[in-house]
């Protein structure tokens, strides 16, 4: 594993759907994508990963994927893929595809064969026969996780659309296998794994005691890690160093550890931290405990703070008084300005961190969370599964800015896009922030340039206070501040700063480097 260009490696995740547009349709596809890997480039990140473009009919923005060897034809098809993959590697970005192998879309092949009657696709997914649901699993996005087909029910544990696969037929692992070594043989780099941990469910499907709020029955079973250690094998077969990156939410560090043994996952993302509040002591347990256990399996740490599932930082960061939700996409009364400075402060942090980091597409712009879309415009299932009592997750999807104004702010040439804009979005644009000093982009482009230089394990520095987080890493010490009053800092040549202050000191809410 040492020297794999993986474990420190920096990944732009790209939502295609609201990346660029130049078809005029108001969906992002490959194209507009293509067009700005220079902008990926420049930018200093050294690759990016697609979330589904696979053929689906759009129940979960591709999630519910109807083919998984092929391309959406709105995105551009497989020749559009083809060039972008290609592309990409003329400008050494590596290019990594997300495989949803936990369920498939109701308009996949094998289940509607299923619902016609064939008993060998049938096997393929979970149905069970009763006048009632065969147990009281719910859905990971509100209400009942069985719907009925005919005279049985089958298991979807995310939307109706998305019916589970029975990962306990070989066929199923088998076709899973010939899905991976069809990217792999395309030339992708890797694969992020959709809820890496759900494949397999109880084999009995007994009730879920209590609604505890994790359903150990329904993800993190034993006979998952077979399969992961068979597609760890597949991608070392190839010789060229391929990553599998796993979605793997479970209830503590210990079981994702167990994710990452040498014959299994080289990856794995660690949400811990994107769980944190912005407090000095999580952040310093979550960074400490990770370090801890998963450095004992002899992998790096995948680090991130935002995806296409949580609200976005500024937003988070920026809550002054929550009203409801959960963690990762709580609501109430958000500081933007507030948002933004902690924001910064989080992103400097974490690039100091040893490992490979992700950054969610607008993150480097400062983009706060759309909280006020109209209720007919969203989208996301969990909206409408939950009874509107979850917002869901299209805060975090709307299309980017990227000009100041213009038509749906350079996304695309036609007014509407598939979620509307604020009219604010105007003022994270992204294109004013390029070369201007101070700018949201402008920190991440050089904290990104001053990464490469970072080598050489964590150590931690003493703070006397408890607001401040700061350790070493080899010749470049970073420092945060999460309370309200600056620190004084009495070694080092300053490097960058997510906010000003005076020589020898970290303002508030903020993180310095220095080189020591």
């Amino acid at each position: 594993m040492n020297g794999s260009w993986w474990q420190d490696t920096v990944v732009y995740q790209v939502y295609l759907r609201s990346f660029a547009d130049t078809d005029g349709d108001g969906v992002g596809d490959l194209e507009g994508l293509r067009l700005r890997l220079d902008y990926l480039r420049d930018l200093g990140v050294d690759g990016l990963w697609l979330n589904p473009i696979y053929p689906s009919p759009g129940a979960d923005h591709g999630y519910d994927v109807s083919d998984y060897t092929d391309i959406d034809a709105r995105y551009g098809g497989l020749p559009a893929f083809d060039r972008l993959l290609a592309d990409a590697h003329a400008r050494d970005l590596r290019v990594l595809m997300d495989l949803v192998p936990n369920h498939c879309s109701a308009a996949h092949p094998w289940f509607q064969a299923a619902l016609a009657g064939d008993p060998a696709a049938r096997e393929r997914f979970i149905f069970r026969p009763g006048a009632r649901p065969p147990n009281n699993w719910r859905s990971a996005f509100g209400g009942p996780a069985w719907s009925k087909a005919g005279d049985e029910w089958y298991l979807h544990s995310f939307d109706a659309g998305q019916p589970d696969f029975n990962w306990r037929n070989p066929e199923v692992a088998a076709y899973f296998e010939e899905v991976l070594r069809f990217w792999f043989d395309r030339g992708v780099d890797g694969i992020r794994i959709d809820v890496a941990h759900m494949m397999f469910k109880h084999a009995d499907l007994p009730d879920w005691p209590d609604h505890a709020e994790y359903n150990i029955l329904a993800q993190n079973q034993p006979e998952v890690h077979d399969v992961l250690r068979r597609w760890r094998k597949i991608a070392d077969g190839y010789g060229r160093d391929l990553t599998l990156v796993g979605e793997v939410w479970v209830p503590a560090i210990d079981d994702l550890a167990l994710y990452l043994r040498p014959d299994e996952l080289p990856q794995a993302f660690y949400f811990d931290l994107l769980l944190c509040p912005w407090d000095a002591a999580r952040f310093r347990a979550s960074i400490g405990g990770g370090l801890e256990q998963i450095a004992a399996t002899g992998a790096t740490l995948t680090w991130t703070l935002a995806n296409h599932d949580v609200h976005r930082t500024v937003s988070r960061y920026g809550l002054v008084s929550y009203t409801d939700g959960p963690p990762t996409r709580p609501r109430g009364t958000v500081d933007v300005a507030l948002g933004v400075r902690r924001a910064r402060a989080a992103m400097m942090l974490l690039l100091a961190l040893p490992g490979s980091v992700y950054l969610y597409q607008g993150e480097e712009a400062g983009l706060p969370e759309v909280l006020d879309l109209p209720d007919e415009a969203r989208q996301d299932p969990t909206w409408l599964r939950s009874g509107t009592a979850d917002y869901g997750r299209d805060g975090c999807r709307v299309p980017l800015p990227w000009t100041a104004s213009g038509p749906s702010f350079g996304f695309s040439s036609s007014e509407r896009t598939w979620l509307p804009q604020p009219d604010w979005f105007g003022e994270f644009a992204i294109e004013p922030q390029i070369g201007r000093p101070g700018s949201t982009w402008e920190l991440h482009r050089r904290a990104l340039e001053i990464r490469r230089g970072i080598g050489g394990p964590l150590e931690w520095i003493p703070a006397d206070r408890r607001d401040v987080v700061a350790f070493r890493r080899g010749d470049l010490a970073s420092v945060t501040v999460f309370g309200d009053e600056p620190y004084a800092v009495p070694w080092g040549e300053p490097l960058l700063a997510s906010a000003d202050a005076g020589p020898g000191t970290v303002a508030p809410s903020s993180t310095a480097w220095f080189r020591v």
